[in-house]
């Protein structure tokens, strides 16, 4: 299905040649490869995402996840451990899908990609064997719901990537811990979107008995919480938080792009939802300030740069507002980046640490823990851009804020009916 474009140009944008990616490790870090050294913002990217994923795959490819993931928790932790590796994987494996989708090639990111992409599809095939010491937990706990769909987010966005090349009996094996998920309910929140989409998935690759009445409870219950100018409630009680970027206007809308593909939902429904979520992520994109903060707003602050997962989404897809440029969210996400996801923010071994931009885990909700913490991923997403696309190649450019506070002029804001 082709996604609705909503891209539009800027004219008279000021140009920055000073934005470009300025990071530095910490010495005590260990790296899987060298620093990057050209000052493109991509290199900074594949930089940092693969020094997240790859303690997490290449670990679990050779089923070690388990004995080398260093677990912390927040000091108020309710008794997840078993859950958090299963977290790691399945948030890391969403956000760093449409990268791993993109096609080999002989540069060194290619090579890069290559090595991560044969480590998933082997971490993947150990998650779901009950022999492997890095056996996942599905079926225990109501955890399990979340990091599936974030799993299954993996898949739906890089299917014939990372869902395709599965041998038969790993297959199986996902489907059936997927379908062991129905021993517990999901919570009148956004979990009803974990459900929805997991499910939605089961239709997708052929499975008769996907919870259809699930799936459409989910739906019901937000066109029900959408409050207006792009926000949806998180249940019946509205919360100014991140969670319509974590979760909400990205499951909902690649759920519904399932179901009008096989005929369950109209169009018209992906097209409202998509709409939503555009609007949302001119709004994201808006609260950038000039040096590349956001507000320090609601729970789950710790899962960081994962907070612009939504406008990652719509620039991975070329969906951007109208007055919103490819060139000025690569910088002001790049700016972002930079700021939560230095050597700061790892330990010696590679592993996240419990924080917003260093260590501070007396900020950790009470569900928080090391694997949590791999929602930063999800604003990586367009990487699964080629470095040939303009969101890539084009000049750097100033974002909203700094038009605004630099005295230039920039697109005025109004509110939306839909």
């Amino acid at each position: 299905m082709e996604r609705r474009k909503f891209l539009g140009s800027v004219s008279g944008a000021v140009m920055l040649s000073a934005i470009t990616p300025y990071g530095m490790v910490a010495s005590d870090t260990k790296l899987s490869h060298p620093l990057p050294v050209s000052g493109n913002d991509r290199d900074l990217w594949v930089h940092i995402i693969y020094k997240m994923a790859d303690p997490i795959f290449s670990n679990l490819a050779k089923g070690t996840l388990r004995k080398n993931m260093l677990v912390e928790k927040s000091p108020f932790y309710d008794s997840r451990k078993n859950v958090t590796y299963l977290e790691a994987v399945g948030r890391c494996l969403a956000g760093i899908a449409p990268w791993l989708a993109l096609p080999d090639d002989s540069s060194e990111e290619g090579k890069l990609r290559a090595t991560l992409r044969a480590n998933v599809l082997k971490g993947i095939a150990n998650g779901v064997n009950p022999s492997s010491p890095d056996y996942l937990n599905f079926r225990n706990e109501h955890q399990p719901i979340v990091d599936a769909a974030y799993m299954v987010h993996g898949f739906v966005r890089a299917r014939k990537a990372l869902w395709e090349p599965l041998d038969a009996q790993t297959k199986t094996r996902v489907i059936t811990e997927l379908k062991a998920l129905r021993t517990r309910k999901a919570f009148d929140s956004n979990w009803l979107l974990f459900t929805a989409l997991t499910e939605s998935f089961l239709l997708s690759i052929g499975e008769k008995d996907w919870d259809k009445k699930a799936v459409d409870k989910a739906l019901d219950k937000f066109d029900e919480w959408y409050v207006g100018d792009g926000w949806y409630s998180d249940g019946p009680t509205f919360a100014l938080d991140y969670y319509n970027s974590f979760v909400i206007h990205p499951m909902l809308v690649d759920t519904l792009e399932i179901l009008v593909k096989h005929n369950i939902k109209p169009q018209a429904d992906y097209d409202l939802a998509l709409k939503r979520m555009v609007r949302y992520a001119d709004q994201l994109e808006r609260m950038i300030s000039p040096v590349g903060t956001f507000p320090v707003i609601g729970r789950s602050i710790t899962y960081r740069t994962g907070a612009m997962q939504a406008l990652a989404q719509v620039a991975l897809e070329e969906n951007l507002p109208e007055g919103v440029s490819p060139a000025q969210v690569r910088c002001a996400l790049t700016k972002v980046t930079e700021n939560m996801l230095g050597g700061e923010a790892f330990d010696k071994n590679g592993w996240l640490k419990l924080g917003f931009t260093g260590h501070t885990p007396e900020i950790a909700d009470y569900y928080t823990s090391t694997g949590s913490l791999y929602m930063a991923s999800l604003s990586f997403l367009p990487l699964g851009l080629p470095a040939d696309n303009p969101f890539w190649s084009d000049p750097a450019e100033e974002w909203t804020s700094q038009k605004a506070w630099n005295g230039a002029a920039f697109k005025k804001d109004y509110h939306v009916k839909y």
